[in-house]
């Protein structure tokens, strides 16, 4: 079986946009500029990049999945004795990767070089933003 060509990513950084730049583009929104007249106007290109998978997300896939399979399948009574349980561990994981051409998976844990103090910082701006502008928090999606 040939493996899959996966198209390398582009060198472009990810660009960081400000609150402000952020609340003036949905208040522009809001009185009805279009969504491809504001990525014109302020530079910005249509996002492709999805949410980010991880490997306890895809294991986690990988055994509903499984589970379904045998659902589906006619079973005798020699296979549910000899059944093996399927366990997506580690090496179940890179074997999937080479196989599938998946070159790079993130592996979330906890970071080292936290900055706490920025966050909570960051935390406190958001929410006094939140109240000043009069959001309800159930119509945010966080």
């Amino acid at each position: 079986m040939d493996r899959k060509k996966v198209c390398k990513k582009s060198s472009a950084k990810k660009k960081m946009m400000s609150i402000e730049l952020k609340r003036e583009i949905i208040e522009k929104h809001e009185q009805g500029v279009r969504v491809v007249d504001l990525s014109r106007q302020y530079g910005r290109k249509k996002q492709l990049q999805g949410d980010t998978l991880t490997q306890t997300i895809i294991c986690e896939k990988a055994r509903a999945i499984y589970g379904d399979l045998l659902k589906q399948t006619p079973q005798t009574s020699i296979d549910e004795a000899s059944e093996v349980s399927f366990k997506a561990s580690r090496g179940w994981f890179e074997n999937f990767k080479k196989r599938s051409g998946i070159h790079s998976v993130v592996r979330h844990g906890e970071a080292a070089s936290s900055d706490m103090k920025a966050a909570e910082d960051y935390i406190k701006t958001f929410s006094d933003l939140i109240k000043a502008q009069g959001y309800i928090s159930a119509s945010l999606q966080l």
